[in-house]
């Protein structure tokens, strides 16, 4: 299903998208691109942000910026590459996780994952939010998760980062809103994408598992329709069941989900080892 007519024109001309080398992230490239937006895409991998740039460029134009933005100095270069384009969109994609007991965490990797979850979201929304007030029109997409709605054991640090990605887009999505501006918190559930490896998990019989092209699709069009928004009728139904459980019983069916997840990457690790 294409966007709609007007979506260019609402979100329009150029909109921004961090994460954009792979995953949700290229997938929200590739779509607002064919939706006529031009696009700046930001994510570390130059060279996959740079392959991405030429299949999309024709009838839109298309900018790569190499940066992590969970260093403290991302803002200035990113800002600096949209100076002078009239961004009506920020997807605010890029994200990172970790799986596990969270005494076993590194120290460095846990401030990276809240430098990047939730630092840099924040910055992008003071940074452009102004500019998008005075158009009038435009929007904010944060990309969060199911594990928003509860605490996740043995996801501790990312699901934590995501329930406070979730507040923060719910209260811009009234403040903003009273501007003509959306805000929407994009919480997908497992998703395929290497983001599932790089935690070390499988995809192997993952219920709920969707391609990532749908979700990005899904939640463009639920754009204006926020603030949260939670794609696939499976995971839709997990987050209202662990929502209504007493706290202390969802804590615990969420644990050994996660546990299960953990163990099913691991010997699939071991499978491909051997």
């Amino acid at each position: 299903m294409a966007l709609s007519k007007d979506f260019a024109e609402t979100y329009g001309p150029w909109a921004v998208v961090t994460g954009a080398s792979s995953g949700i992230g290229e997938q929200f490239a590739r779509q607002l691109a064919a939706a006529g937006l031009h696009v700046v895409l930001v994510a570390r991998r130059a060279e996959r942000l740079e392959n991405l740039a030429e299949e999309l460029r024709g009838d839109v134009e298309v900018e790569t910026l190499a940066l992590d933005l969970s260093r403290p100095d991302f803002l200035e270069p990113l800002l600096a590459a949209c100076t002078g384009k009239d961004i009506g969109l920020v997807v605010s994609n890029a994200g990172a996780g970790l799986k596990g007991p969270h005494v076993e965490a590194s120290p460095e990797k846990l401030l990276a994952m809240l430098d990047l979850n939730c630092r840099a979201p924040i910055l992008l929304a003071r940074s452009f939010a102004p500019g998008l007030i005075d158009r009038g029109r435009g929007g904010l997409l944060f990309t969060g998760s199911v594990e928003a709605v509860r605490g996740f054991p043995y996801s501790a640090g990312y699901s934590a980062t995501k329930a406070f990605l979730q507040s923060f887009g719910e209260s811009l999505w009234v403040e903003l809103g009273a501007h003509g501006v959306d805000v929407l918190v994009l919480n997908p559930g497992p998703t395929d994408t290497e983001i599932l490896p790089n935690q070390g998990m499988s995809s192997d019989d993952m219920l709920g598992l969707m391609p990532p092209e749908e979700v990005a699709r899904r939640a463009l069009a639920r754009l204006g329709r926020g603030p949260v928004f939670v794609p696939g009728i499976l995971n839709r139904v997990t987050v209202r069941f662990l929502s209504l459980l007493p706290r202390r019983l969802a804590l615990k069916i969420a644990a050994r989900g996660m546990l299960d997840a953990i163990e099913k990457g691991r010997s699939a690790g071991a499978r491909q080892q051997n």
